[in-house]
């Protein structure tokens, strides 16, 4: 799955020409690109999908979000590590 999750913004900076920011997801962080939201400023919270900012969010819209995630486990899913294939080699299926 894969979910448009909200963070803050740690720091911003550009890397190869493009706005990029460390964004904090309640505790992981990760690298995000801006380049959908460049106006995003130090401290402000961001909607993040498939490692792109697609819109600016309230603090208090982030933090409800963030609460429901980690209780229903999304967090980890979306964060944590992929689970691990315990199949032999071979064909894989693309489902």
């Amino acid at each position: 799955m894969c979910l448009a999750v909200p963070g803050r913004v740690l720091s911003l900076y550009e890397h190869e020409g493009a706005p990029v920011a460390m964004v904090d997801f309640g505790g992981v962080r990760k690298e995000v690109c801006l380049q959908f939201t460049p106006e995003v400023t130090l401290g402000e919270y961001v909607i993040v999908h498939v490692g792109f900012a697609i819109q600016r969010l309230d603090e208090e819209s982030a933090r409800r979000t963030l609460e429901e995630f980690a209780r229903l486990g999304l967090l980890d899913e979306e964060f944590g590590e992929p689970p691990v294939d315990t199949r032999p080699p071979g064909p894989r299926d693309m489902s």
